[in-house]
Order: C-alpha cells, then sequence, then structure tokens
C-alpha cells in the first residue's frame, strides 16, 4: 500500500529544499510501501537484532517454517527449544515471547492506533522487551507509514543530512532535530528520500 500523502509531501518538500527536490526528480515512482502485518514486522525485527540480513533472513525462515501459523498464540504455544533449534538465541525466544503476550493480552492496541499519537504507540511498543525507540520509529514508517516520524539516531539519516547539508560533517542531535523542522509535517518522506541518496535500493522492513 502505497501512503496517500506520498504526492502531496513529495511536492511540498521538492518547492522548500533544493537536496529533496533533486531526490524527488531522481526518485520518481517509488515510495514508501507497507509490508506485513504489525506482529510478523516486529517479531521480525527482534529476530534481525544484531546479526546480518543474510542471517537474519535465514533464521526467519526456520522461524516460521517451524510455526503452523505466524500468530501471536502459535508463538507461546510452541516449546522455545523448537525456537532455538531455529537459531534465536536465548534472550530473542524471551524476547518474541514477550511480544506474543502483549499482543495476546491487548496490551498492544492495534485496533486504535489510527487514533493514537505516534507517541502513544512508541510507549507501546517499547515496553516489549527488546524492541528500542529506533525499532519503534522503523515500525510507524515502514508498517504503519506514519507521514511525520524523524529518527534522530539512525545513522543513514545522519549520514545523509552531513552529506548533503553539513559539509561532510556528522549534525549534532540538537542540530539535526533542527533541521527535521523544516520538513514537518512530512519529516519520514525526507528521511526516505535522505536514506535513498545513499542507498537506491529501498529496504524491506
Amino acid at each position: 500500500m502505497i501512503p496517500d500523502y506520498w504526492q502531496q509531501a513529495s511536492i511540498e518538500l521538492a518547492q522548500g529544499d533544493s537536496v529533496l527536490a533533486g531526490l524527488v526528480e531522481r526518485f520518481s515512482g517509488c515510495s514508501l510501501v507497507s509490508r506485513g502485518d504489525p506482529f510478523a514486522t516486529l517479531a521480525r525485527s527482534i529476530v534481525g537484532q544484531q546479526i546480518s540480513v543474510k542471517a537474519a533472513d535465514s533464521v526467519w525462515g526456520r522461524f516460521v517454517a517451524a510455526l503452523p501459523v505466524l500468530t501471536p498464540a502459535e508463538v507461546l504455544a510452541i516449546e522455545p527449544k523448537i525456537l532455538r533449534h531455529c537459531g534465536l538465541s536465548a534472550r530473542k525466544v524471551e524476547y518474541v515471547g514477550d511480544l506474543a503476550r502483549h499482543f495476546t493480552t491487548g496490551q498492544i492496541h492495534v485496533s486504535h492506533w489510527s487514533a493514537t499519537s505516534d507517541a502513544e504507540i512508541i510507549a507501546e511498543l517499547t515496553a516489549v522487551r527488546g524492541i528500542g525507540v529506533w525499532t519503534a520509529e522503523m515500525f510507524l514508517i515502514f508498517n504503519q507509514l506514519r507521514p511525520d516520524v524523524f529518527p534522530l539516531d539512525d545513522i543513514g539519516l545522519q549520514k545523509a543530512v552531513a552529506l548533503h547539508y553539513c559539509q561532510g560533517e556528522r549534525p549534532a542531535r540538537h542540530q539535526l532535530a533542527m533541521y527535521g523542522e523544516r520538513w514537518r509535517p512530512w519529516r519520514s518522506v525526507a528521511t526516505w528520500y535522505l536514506w535513498r541518496s545513499l542507498d537506491p535500493v529501498p529496504v524491506d522492513y
């Protein structure tokens, strides 16, 4: 699903920023695309932590194959040793289990998210063991397609702003936040274009 705001956001960002104008033209026809349901997306983010993309894909494939259906209930029903045999560390088994419990007990309110702020969703998600603010922000951008998320701790964003706006010098956190202010209410979109300037191939999240 392509965000319904994408064209408007791209036009407004291009009108106000010459760097983004060039990137909008360069990557015309591309956009954020939401993939997967919330539980699967978050579980995959936990599985892939601190390992290579290739290793994460392999472990994820075994993890999904071990479950009849990828649901919170099935994750809670499976024996931890089976998940360990899939390649998950003991800690990641705990994290995935905690995520599943948050879903099954209603501590994560997916059905209410359309009326929930970014900050409130981040608070829900970071209450799960193994999910930090950066992971929650990536989820808001790539799964929920929230238009105005600005992940200050993202290394790719920092590098892109350094390249295009700071003569190669990595901006301090407060400086990066100030750059973000010029891109409201489309900071997710600006971030996506800046990521593309470093890596033209969009990531799957």
